[in-house]
């Protein structure tokens, strides 16, 4: 398995994680509201990272071969935020919109710490040699 496959899966499973922990929330706290929009929006925010680690691979094996390669796909990321957005705001007592955009912005957050976690590791494994 590539590195990048391996860094994707880790991020896939700490994505995972997170949405397992805020059902468990929605489940067993007061707050179904928070825990509901932040499920909502994590779960979009899964699809949204699987999308763009799948454009990502694909533009990497077209530079390997020395083909041009289309956008990352940032037009589906953005009409799913929407969609999340529209939902929280047509169903405000069902879901909680602050919560949902930081399901939202969760991908974004696992990319930076699996980087600097990932970044560290091989920066002492390097020197080690």
């Amino acid at each position: 398995m590539t590195d990048y496959a391996t860094m994707a899966n880790r991020q896939r499973s700490w994505m995972l994680y997170a949405l397992a922990i805020s059902v468990v929330g929605w489940g067993f706290t007061d707050y179904e509201t928070v825990f509901a929009g932040l499920i909502l929006g994590l779960v979009i925010g899964l699809f949204n990272l699987f999308l763009l680690q799948k454009r990502v691979d694909v533009i990497g094996e077209k530079a390997a071969n020395n083909q041009t390669a289309k956008s990352f796909g940032s037009l589906s990321r953005f009409a799913a935020a929407i969609l999340v957005v529209v939902v929280i705001m047509r169903f405000p007592e069902h879901f909680n919109l602050l919560a949902g955009i930081i399901g939202l912005m969760t991908p974004y957050f696992v990319i930076m710490i699996d980087f600097i976690f990932h970044h560290k590791e091989t920066t002492t494994t390097k020197r080690g040699e």
